[in-house]
């Protein structure tokens, strides 16, 4: 089994930098639903639901790095590092929800239309903007490490497209006076939250269904294993992940006559570490072949 286990998560997390998104977050939120409210602006009130689940997503990230740096336990062998992947999951069905409901409130207003004070909503937008683009800052660095980070980002990432849309749609409003356009510009939120949504969800629900990671293919890693000089035969291969940056793979390797187990052993995880950054391997090496189990298709 390789000793290289220091590709968690959590060990890259920056946890100042999201303890400061989330206070800008947080605050800008409480601001903007007021302003939304004040302005009867839907489209600031998308933007502030929006933002709360921003804030829900850094809160859940603090919380499961909080979780996930726990040590293993005799009941949790792989420790607490993937309460990351379901505190993500959770934070994508969150934000579905909250998608739904701006299309359920835009729809209603088609019916009741408010008046909408555009100076207003223009002001709170650009404030807005200037949040979301520091949060963004603060978290960019680090998003391809972590699946709540990279979570975070997204949807700070569209909040500030947003946060651009309502800029669009309170100058439209003030130099024409179509009121419509509010929920118009709500509306487009909305559905901006759904791809960003799905691929996050998709990812978490590949690695809790301990699903082959993305940008691998099992057939290329047994074949890799296969070629190592000493290598006879390989089944039973197994490639999943414990959280998004640590891939793990167990696998039988039948010995050719005459090769040395411990010498091939390590040739192999060699192999695997240089060619697919697999550093989390568990290998059985045979002088015959087990009986196999169900062979992958």
């Amino acid at each position: 089994m390789s000793g290289d286990h220091d590709h968690g998560d959590m060990q890259n997390t920056p946890v100042s930098r999201l303890w400061m998104a989330l206070g800008l977050t947080g605050a800008f939120m409480v601001a903007e639903v007021i302003g939304g409210f004040v302005t009867g602006s839907l489209a600031l009130i998308s933007d502030a639901m929006h933002m709360l689940t921003d804030t829900m997503a850094l809160a859940i990230a603090l919380l499961a790095i909080h979780v996930g740096r726990r040590q293993a336990d005799l009941l949790r062998t792989y420790g607490y590092a993937r309460f990351e992947i379901l505190a993500a999951a959770f934070n994508a069905l969150l934000l579905l929800g909250v998608a739904f409901y701006i299309l359920y409130e835009a729809y209603k207003r088609l019916f009741e239309p408010q008046d909408i004070a555009s100076l207003g909503m223009l002001g709170i937008a650009v404030v807005g903007l200037a949040v979301n683009f520091l949060s963004m800052r603060l978290l960019s660095g680090h998003k391809d490490n972590s699946l709540n980070v990279k979570g975070a980002y997204l949807e700070v990432w569209a909040d500030m497209l947003g946060s651009l849309g309502v800029m669009a749609g309170a100058a439209i409003i003030w130099l024409t006076g179509w009121q419509w356009v509010d929920s118009l510009i709500a509306v487009g939120i909305g559905f901006m939250v759904f791809p960003r949504t799905w691929v996050l969800l998709k990812e978490c629900i590949n690695i809790l269904l301990e699903g082959v990671p993305p940008g691998m293919k099992i057939a290329d890693v047994e074949s890799a294993i296969a070629a190592v000089p000493g290598v006879a035969s390989v089944h039973d291969l197994h490639l999943w992940a414990i959280t998004q940056s640590k891939p793990s793979l167990t696998a039988h390797a039948v010995l050719s006559d005459g090769a040395d187990a411990e010498t091939v052993r390590l040739a192999i995880e060699a192999r695997l570490q240089a060619d697919f950054d697999l550093h989390h391997t568990t290998l059985q090496m045979e002088l015959v072949a087990c009986k196999p189990a169900e062979r992958i298709h």
